[in-house]
């Protein structure tokens, strides 16, 4: 197995806990925040998938891409149509990526790191926000969460 499709199928595992997560989150809590300087939910939600897209583009364009700005958004079914949206165009991003990406050196916030470093920060990212989605979502008193982790379906690649 490669290593984007071993990474892949190591991020997928939580993306698909993100994806499950977002399903069980009724409407009336997009906008909870559980400080006055907190993220809501749903853009929390709509933050963990688009950063994973930013660092993806980034890597693969072997610059800083900026996040896609998403901020259209009312329900909780139209954050998960945004999470299935930018994870689909994740897997694709992440599949067209080659060993010369993973290696090259790329400045992010004053920071040099290889793509391959940035995608274990991307996941790293990606994982400390959903535990904090994990918070809210029990705060406002769903009790039937997801596991933390799902296994994803096996590649072919």
């Amino acid at each position: 197995m490669s290593v984007v499709a071993q990474y892949l199928q190591e991020w997928l595992r939580h993306r698909l806990v993100l994806q499950e997560l977002v399903e069980v989150i009724p409407d009336e809590h997009i906008d909870f925040k559980p400080w006055d300087n907190a993220m809501p939910m749903g853009s929390l939600i709509v933050h963990i998938a688009s950063s994973m897209e930013m660092f993806v583009k980034t890597v693969k364009n072997g610059t800083f891409t900026p996040p896609t700005k998403i901020d259209q958004y009312h329900t909780i079914a139209d954050v998960r149509n945004i999470v299935d949206q930018l994870t689909e165009e994740t897997i694709r991003e992440l599949k067209e990526l080659n060993a010369q990406q993973l290696e090259k050196e790329i400045e992010f916030r004053n920071f040099l790191g290889t793509g391959g470093f940035w995608l274990s920060t991307a996941k790293d990212h990606e994982i400390h926000h959903k535990g904090q989605l994990f918070t809210y979502v029990r705060m406002v008193g769903v009790e039937n969460v997801p596991f933390m982790i799902k296994q994803p379906p096996q590649s072919k690649n």
